[in-house]
């Protein structure tokens, strides 16, 4: 009987492990027969875009945490897939920092061309996975959504690509439930323009806080405070937002901070980050980890240690998209079609220590991104995935955080080159605050 293999999810990790055995396939190889199990109705993960907060249509927690308006905020070059292209996909060169709908047009362009939608079953959201001992197969639990129909199948492997960008953390501040206006976690942020003319207060300091904060400036928001629990984002920003430590209590509309000062608001919203949650798993193949560039219990980050035929990609805490994605679903393959051998857990544990232990030393952004470089290469260097220098990638990062701060409204208006092909990409034809339209169409026009 063939090997079979379970991907559950068909985001930018999983499609990456179709792509990874399809490009095995295409040179020859005997590959498993895969099955995708993806609980939306169209493949692109969080790049799929869906106007529903709450539940879908089917009752089931939205997954989705995408916003309109949401554009990459970090260059295109650096997540750039090395088999193929944004030049390749468009036909020509475009700028560096691409609308939300722009990238989900190239994910899908890739696998499209590799001809492996017939791989995936779409509204179909894996229930249970369970592991036997005795028959050494997994047991994947899913439900038809359009047939409302139940069942299960037995696989050999199962590669975890469902992303952890969906179960949103939601911390409780004193008096909040008497806040008399509106309360979202960033998963539930839809449009900026609900925000306009409004006094909002984020809470958070990471990537969602920075970029809901800025899209929130860009469509009229009358003021933005951001409240931090460590320390100020420190940008250069306009001058009607400004950061405060962290949120006390709210009384009313009146939001308290550490610091003694207090600011009327209209909505608060929670930049607070998310969970890893496999609710879908039993006990014994849950990974449990924080949001971190290195979790321990997976062999290079990938392998589930207590049982090396469950793999997980795309967990890290991330730098490095698209193209580590792809490092890593390569490196499960290879372990799958036998041309890697796993040493010993208790080898596979040290070498995750190690790394942990490197980690755990990194003092800034610009030493994680390189952290992160060299674990992409080292998954590269195991593989036939096509090289690309990692280090110019990671220069290129070094140039975009100089860019933010330097100018953290304009930074999008800068270009990079391809390090994949080596062109310099063209500037946008329109500035960053001034392009109000994120649609495909609007952004390739060419002026």
């Amino acid at each position: 009987m063939k090997m079979r293999v379970a991907v559950i999810g068909a985001g930018p990790s999983g499609l990456a492990q179709l792509r990874a055995f399809q490009s095995a396939a295409s040179k020859g190889a005997e590959i498993p027969e895969i099955v995708c199990f993806e609980k939306q109705s169209d493949w692109g993960g969080l790049w799929n875009y869906t106007w529903r907060t709450g539940t879908d249509e089917h009752g089931d927690p939205v997954h989705g945490s995408m916003y309109r308006y949401l554009w990459s905020n970090g260059p295109k070059e650096c997540l750039e897939f090395a088999d193929y292209t944004f030049e390749e996909h468009f036909g020509r060169p475009i700028a560096s920092y691409p609308p939300r709908a722009v990238l989900w047009d190239y994910i899908k362009g890739r696998v499209e061309k590799a001809d492996v939608r017939q791989w995936v079953r779409f509204n179909s959201p894996v229930r249970m996975v369970t592991y036997s001992e005795v028959t050494e197969k997994f047991t994947v639990t899913v439900h038809d959504r359009t047939k409302d129909v139940v069942y299960s199948e037995e696989f050999d492997y199962v590669v975890v690509a469902s992303g952890h960008f969906s179960a949103p953390n939601v911390p409780h501040f004193e008096g909040i439930e008497k806040f008399a206006g509106r309360v979202l976690h960033s998963h539930d942020f839809r449009d900026a323009l609900e925000f306009k003319d409004k006094d909002i207060l984020l809470i958070g300091r990471s990537y969602s806080a920075e970029d809901i904060g800025s899209q929130c400036y860009k469509y009229g928001a009358k003021s933005i405070t951001n409240s931090y629990r460590s320390r100020p984002m420190g940008f250069n920003w306009p001058e009607n937002w400004e950061e405060v430590p962290l949120l006390m209590r709210v009384e009313h509309k009146t939001c308290h901070f550490k610091d003694g000062t207090s600011k009327d608001v209209d909505a608060i919203i929670m930049c607070t980050g998310y969970l890893h949650h496999f609710p879908f798993l039993s006990e014994d193949l849950r990974l449990k980890t924080d949001n971190r560039l290195w979790p321990l219990g997976l062999y290079k980050g990938i392998v589930w240690e207590n049982n090396p035929k469950l793999f997980y990609i795309g967990m890290q805490d991330q730098f490095y998209t698209f193209n580590m994605f792809d490092a890593q679903a390569w490196f499960a393959r290879d372990v799958i079609l036998g041309r890697i051998k796993l040493p010993s857990k208790e080898e596979m544990m040290a070498d995750s220590q190690r790394w942990r232990d490197r980690e755990e030393q990194l003092q800034d952004a610009e030493q994680m991104i390189w952290f992160q470089g060299d674990y992409t290469q080292e998954l590269i260097d195991a593989t036939d995935y096509p090289e690309f220098d990692i280090e110019a990638v990671n220069q290129t990062f070094m140039e975009w955080e100089h860019h933010k701060a330097e100018d953290i409204m304009g930074f999008r208006n800068n270009a990079y080159r391809s390090l994949m092909t080596g062109t310099m990409a063209p500037p946008h034809h329109t500035p960053w605050l001034e392009a109000l339209d994120d649609s495909l169409e609007a952004y390739l026009v060419e002026k």
